[in-house]
């Protein structure tokens, strides 16, 4: 059995090393020149399925709870199991009871709570909910380790060139909003996120900050650098951030920590998440051809078991 698996985006990636670890023959292709460059290298990387419970369907926390073994096993040490911090000013404590209510798997927390967990938030909010089973990884670096381990099992990958589709058996089109346009119904949701450099702020764990018109979260990566986002737009444009974007995540940001106010912008991107209408991922057949497309904004969280789903249909 040979496989081609088009695209290198978490959905590619993650169906690649599933159907390789079970001894298919698999070659990857990708039409940018370099690998995994769209809305998945600009992810948070929250594998925060309890949280994500909030705005989105009960299918989202079944299948993303395993998500965290997945990774875990197929990226060893990338995953930090130190849960997810969820606060509100004491102002918008209304937007705490309603994100509460619409989720499970957390504790109620209070200011010296949030102390304990977060040192530098001491004194700043007086109650949060604590996910303590969600974990976070950094995007770029599990790509990356889903790369070069399945260049070490033999995959082929095809950069910046077109391949002759009708040398494989099968054909999985993991293309994300790059099928815009193409597959009916699937539409392009924009992400903004921003990177910011300060050694005045220290995190353990993704930090949610709710508010009734600019929800954030905050996401250590290496010591002093923080990733920060993200917006949800209803649209296809994948340009440059926003200034209002960039405004509002500062001014999250500020209201989380004032030391992030003379912190460092040492990036900032944009990327379009594909979506169906109810946001949920879909693994569709056509002939030789199946299609992974729709992860909207749980790429991460979700493509392990796309991925799974896809093997089970190959094997």
């Amino acid at each position: 059995m040979r496989v081609l698996v088009k695209g290198t985006g978490v959905a590619g990636l993650t169906a690649a090393f599933e159907l390789a670890r079970r001894g298919v023959v698999v070659a990857v292709s990708e039409r940018a020149a370099a690998p995994f460059r769209g809305a998945s290298f600009y992810a948070g990387g929250m594998l925060a399925p309890w949280c994500e419970r909030e705005s989105a369907e009960e299918r989202v926390l079944t299948l993303g709870k395993a998500s965290l073994g997945w990774w875990d096993d197929a990226t060893p040490g990338l995953v930090v199991r130190n849960g997810t911090l969820v606060i509100a000013p004491a102002r918008d404590k209304a937007e705490l009871s309603r994100f509460a209510s619409r989720t499970s798997g957390y504790r109620s927390v209070n200011e010296a709570e949030i102390a304990d967990l977060e040192p530098d938030l001491a004194g700043r909010f007086r109650s949060g909910l604590y996910f303590a089973d969600e974990g976070h990884l950094d995007p770029r670096l599990a790509l990356q380790s889903l790369y070069e381990q399945l260049c070490g099992m033999g995959v082929l990958f095809h950069m910046g060139v077109s391949v002759d589709e009708q040398r494989f058996d099968r054909v999985v089109d993991c293309t994300g909003s790059a099928a815009v346009g193409e597959i009916p119904s699937l539409r392009g949701v924009r992400g903004e996120m921003l990177y910011l450099a300060t050694s005045e702020v220290s995190l353990s764990r993704p930090v949610r900050l709710l508010h009734p018109r600019i929800p954030l979260y905050i996401v250590p990566r290496e010591p002093g650098r923080f990733m920060v986002g993200a917006t949800m737009i209803e649209t296809e444009d994948a340009g440059a951030i926003s200034a209002r974007s960039m405004m509002e995540c500062l001014n999250a940001a500020y209201a989380v920590h004032p030391a992030f106010a003379e912190a460092g912008i040492i990036e900032t991107g944009t990327g379009v998440r594909p979506a169906y209408p109810d946001n949920l991922p879909k693994v569709t057949e056509d002939g030789r051809t199946i299609c992974i497309n729709g992860a909207h904004r749980h790429g991460f969280l979700l493509s392990p078991a796309m991925a799974r789903q896809v093997a089970r249909i190959i094997c």
